[in-house]
């Protein structure tokens, strides 16, 4: 599976849609298996420079540190809050459906299905 250089992954961060030589590498990277830790950093990732701008701020390195950790748990919880709806987006972006899951939670799922309906028939 072909990767994003540096750059193209930079501006996939912020929004940019990949070529289409890059697809699969999108779906893995959208329902792949660390798709969550992933998601995280891809998110964080805008907001470097905004929490270096804390250490320009008047005051004690403790402070600019506290400040760092308030934005940085604050922005950790908007991501995680609105990972599907983010997720969705970016899948829909690269044409993709916005229920699209991984393979291995599309499989067990049919397996989970397949045992409830030779538990309880119909």
């Amino acid at each position: 599976m072909k990767r994003p250089n540096p750059v193209q992954w930079l501006a996939y961060t912020f929004g940019s849609v990949l070529p289409g030589e890059l697809r699969e590498w999108v779906r893995n990277d959208l329902t792949g298996p660390w798709a969550v830790p992933r998601h995280i950093v891809r998110q964080l990732v805008p907001l470097l420079p905004v929490f270096a701008l804390a250490f320009l701020l008047p005051g004690e390195l403790w402070l600019q540190l506290s400040v760092i950790l308030l934005g940085l748990l604050l922005a950790l919880f908007y991501i995680v809050a609105y990972m599907p709806m983010n997720r969705a987006h970016r899948l829909v972006k690269h044409g993709f459906p916005e229920d699209l899951e991984s393979p291995a939670r599309a499989a067990r799922r049919a397996a989970e299905r397949a045992a409830y309906e030779a538990q309880y028939p119909h």
